[in-house]
């Protein structure tokens, strides 16, 4: 993990209010400058309103985090929800996709393959299980989580 994620992550976490919660920190290039994105979720979705109030109750919690992490050419701040299509990067976001359609890219490849669409039958902390369709069949594959480099939720139509 990036030293501003898990820097913002830990600074940040204790002050989301209820029944709000810190899904995930961002830190990436976006065009030419960086873009600090933090996903807020609360059961049933988060509001766009709501994610404007908690963005003004973050930015000014930011700029007393010292020392101060960020670069000098400064960053722009996105508070967000982690959307339909959310990004699974920790072990509580894969138990709480399993049911749902994922998309998971890998390190290297596994079964002559780097990349599965299907669904999360299972993760048991350090194995995923995925039943992916192959051509006409359905079959289980197995991905240890630390051969994960991205993974998110899929909408399936």
């Amino acid at each position: 993990m990036n030293d501003i994620v898990k820097t913002v992550e830990d600074f940040i976490k204790p002050h989301i209010p209820e029944p709000f919660e810190l899904f995930a920190v961002e830190w990436e290039k976006f065009g030419g400058d960086m873009l600090l994105s933090i996903l807020i979720d609360k059961e049933g979705g988060i509001e766009i309103d709501e994610t404007a109030e908690l963005s003004e109750l973050i930015s000014p919690l930011l700029d007393t985090i010292t020392p101060d992490p960020f670069p000098t050419e400064g960053y722009m701040l996105e508070v967000a929800s982690p959307g339909a299509e959310r990004p699974l990067r920790k072990p509580e976001h894969f138990v709480g996709a399993v049911g749902e359609y994922v998309f998971v890219k890998l390190y290297q490849k596994i079964n002559n393959e780097k990349e599965f669409t299907g669904d999360l039958i299972s993760f048991d902390g350090e194995t995923l299980v995925i039943d992916v369709l192959d051509k006409t069949r359905h079959k289980k594959v197995e991905i240890p989580l630390s051969a994960v480099a991205k993974a998110q939720t899929m909408v399936k139509f």
